[in-house]
């Protein structure tokens, strides 16, 4: 009976251990888990931490790129208006240097208004070819510039059955004080209805050409040819205007004198049906910039 007893108070030691035990371990579990727990949670924060800087750094860097795209944008811009303005300056300057080597007396009013001094002499002239020429004799000279327009215009009536031949180009001051005179003695002061005095031609300027055709029709009957008609369609395409239509203020009709005043001011004066003579001197002189273009 008494060992009973004692057996019975081991197993109870025994199980009280194990108990005792058991709580033991799970005590050591609980405090290694809040210490992991713990842990973690450190180690969360940290990692929410370097996460939110990390955020923070990425937002300041778009930011940054942002104001960097918007001062390269900004610059960009900065430098296209300074080239537009560059290129504007050039071009201005190359219309300048342009304007400085043309000759500003070709587009001057000159019967009866403006006076080209007996020194003036165009800047280089050409000899018309004979084959263009009614009088084989005679040598006429052109501005340099403007005899391709002319050859042109001449090649281009040819292609369409009209021929034309030019019989007085370019003359000196002295060549026209001459010629008045001899219009004087055999007209009187009639002559002045036709003729220009000296430094007032604008055969001076070697751009004015009086054509005929292969007959050597009279001038007086140069209206009523196929020449005439076709000059008044298509001179303008070459460059050339009547300068003395009918009913003008300074001579008589004169449907043989063609001036060149370049393709540009020719066709504005066709399209819009006025004359050389019939407008501003101001509007003319901008048309000199393109004048042999």
């Amino acid at each position: 009976m008494q060992n009973k007893k004692i057996i019975i108070s081991a197993i109870t030691l025994v199980s009280m251990a194990l108990i005792l035990g058991n709580g033991y371990f799970y005590v050591l579990l609980a405090q290694q888990l809040a210490s992991s727990q713990e842990t973690l949670t450190g180690t969360l924060a940290l990692f929410q931490d370097r996460v939110h800087d990390l955020e923070t750094k990425l937002s300041n860097e778009k930011n940054d790129k942002a104001v960097l795209s918007n001062l390269l944008s900004s610059e960009k811009s900065k430098n296209e208006y300074f080239a537009q303005q560059i290129s504007g300056i050039q071009g201005t300057v190359n219309i300048l240097e342009k304007l400085s080597k043309t000759d500003k007396e070709l587009l001057q009013k000159y019967s009866k208004v403006y006076f080209l001094n007996e020194h003036y002499i165009p800047e280089n002239l050409s000899v018309i070819d004979k084959n263009d020429t009614y009088n084989k004799t005679e040598i006429y000279q052109i501005h340099t510039k403007v005899q391709p327009y002319l050859y042109q215009m001449l090649r281009a009536a040819s292609s369409s059955n009209v021929s034309m031949e030019t019989v007085s180009a370019y003359r000196s001051f002295g060549e026209q004080a001459s010629l008045k005179l001899g219009y004087k003695i055999i007209y009187g002061s009639g002559a002045n209805q036709f003729s220009a005095d000296q430094g007032f031609s604008e055969h001076q300027l070697g751009t004015t050409v009086d054509l005929t055709t292969k007959d050597n029709v009279p001038f007086s009957k140069f209206e009523s040819t196929q020449a005439y008609k076709w000059l008044q369609e298509n001179a303008h395409r070459f460059g050339f205007v009547l300068s003395y239509p009918k009913n003008n203020q300074y001579y008589v009709f004169e449907p043989w004198h063609w001036r060149f005043v370049g393709i540009k001011l020719a066709t504005e004066l066709y399209n819009r049906k006025i004359y050389f003579y019939g407008i501003d001197q101001r509007e003319i002189d901008s048309y000199l910039i393109s004048i042999f273009d």
